[in-house]
C-alpha cells in the first residue's frame, strides 16, 4: 500500500504595501510647506560715530551730559558707566556695575536728566503699553507697530516730548564679543534709540589705566 504524502500546509505570505503611505507623506510635507509661516530675519539698527572730518567735533557730541552715559567694556566680563561726559582726569568717574536687571539695566533705567526727568523708564513704559495693545489689536500691522515704536524711542510720548538717553559703548580689546552683544541686548530692552558703538581712544585707556581697568 502506497504511503499518503503529508500535505504541507501552504503558508500565506504577509505583504504590506507602503505606496499609499509615501502619496500621504507628501501631502503632509505640502500642507506643512504652506501652512508653516517662515522666521523673519531680525536685524539690529547700530548707529556709528561719523568719520566725517567736516563735523565740528562740537557737533559730534551735541548731546547734553546729562542724557549722555557712556559704558566701557573691560575684561572678566566687567563693565563700567560714566554718567556724562568722561572725566578724563578723574578716575572717580567711573562706577563699575554688573550685568542684568539689578545692574547695568537698573543704571539705564534710573538715570535722571538735569531737569529731573527718567528718560528710559517713560519710555520703557510706554513701549509696554504698545506691546499690550498688540497683543489685543491682532490687525495692527508691523509696519505701525514699528512706526510708533520708533517715534516712542525718539522720545515722542502721548504724554508730550522727553528727552532721550544717548549711550556710547566703548569694549576694550579685552573684552569678549559676548559683552558687547549683551549692551546691545540691553539697548532693545531698555528701548534706547539712540546709542552708538564707538572705538576707546587714548584719552579713554589712560582714564582706564589711572583707574587700574584692564
Amino acid at each position: 500500500m502506497a504511503k499518503k504524502k503529508a500535505s504541507r500546509q501552504k503558508k500565506a505570505e504577509t505583504r504590506v504595501d507602503f505606496t499609499p503611505m509615501v502619496d500621504m507623506m507628501m501631502l503632509l510635507i505640502t500642507f506643512f510647506m504652506l501652512c508653516t509661516s517662515l522666521s523673519k530675519p531680525q536685524s539690529m539698527q547700530l548707529t556709528m560715530p561719523s568719520n566725517d572730518k567736516n563735523v565740528a567735533e562740537q557737533d559730534r557730541g551735541a548731546t547734553k551730559a546729562s542724557q549722555t552715559i557712556t559704558l566701557y567694556l573691560a575684561g572678566n566680563d566687567a563693565v563700567y558707566h560714566v554718567d556724562g561726559i568722561p572725566e578724563y582726569d578723574n578716575p572717580a568717574c567711573l562706577k563699575k556695575t554688573t550685568w542684568g536687571a539689578d545692574g547695568l539695566r537698573d543704571v539705564l533705567i534710573n538715570h535722571k536728566t538735569e531737569e529731573g526727568y527718567t528718560p528710559v523708564k517713560n519710555i520703557k513704559a510706554s513701549k509696554a503699553l504698545l506691546d499690550a495693545e498688540r497683543a489685543k489689536d491682532k490687525s495692527m500691522t508691523d509696519s505701525v507697530y514699528n512706526a510708533r515704536l520708533s517715534k516712542i524711542k525718539n522720545g515722542e510720548l502721548e504724554t508730550g516730548k522727553v528727552p532721550v538717553l544717548t549711550i556710547i559703548i566703548k569694549a576694550m580689546d579685552t573684552a569678549s564679543y559676548k559683552n558687547l552683544v549683551d549692551a546691545l541686548d540691553e539697548m532693545q530692552i531698555c528701548a534706547i534709540g539712540k546709542y552708538v558703538i564707538d572705538q576707546v581712544n587714548d584719552d579713554d585707556m589712560r582714564l582706564l589705566n589711572a583707574a587700574g581697568i584692564k
